[in-house]
């Protein structure tokens, strides 16, 4: 199961609810979630990415950041496309939890989380 905490959540939740889209879990360079569309920086690429705790390439060892996407969704890159509307968003956008994502081999859950205790 992997967590995405909720500040840097709903900055991209914010921003596909402002322009109307879905929201994209990505797994390839990391895994992250994002705005369909989005502002983007001078290379192209989306400004606001919310990284899985511990799937971040440019702050998590690669090889810990690889094997813990691979370990929840497998070896294969994707993309998931959801409804910024779901219940479980309007949660996180309204409230303080987290957001915990696991898979089987035909499903994606998510779910809501008390924020993790500051260590």
């Amino acid at each position: 199961m992997l967590r995405f905490k909720n500040g840097d959540l709903r900055l991209v939740l914010e921003e596909a609810k402002a322009n109307g889209c879905k929201i994209l879990l990505v797994k390839d360079h990391g895994v992250y979630m994002m705005s369909a569309i989005g502002e983007k920086d001078d290379r192209g690429t989306h400004k606001r990415l919310a990284y899985a705790i511990g799937c971040n390439p440019n702050v998590d060892d690669s090889d810990a950041w690889w094997d813990t996407a691979r370990l929840e969704f497998g070896g294969d890159d994707f993309v998931e496309r959801f409804d910024v509307t779901d219940p479980v968003f309007e949660a996180i956008l309204n409230g303080t939890d987290d957001l915990l994502v696991s898979a089987t081999e035909t499903h994606i859950q998510l779910e809501t989380a008390a924020p993790l205790s500051p260590t």
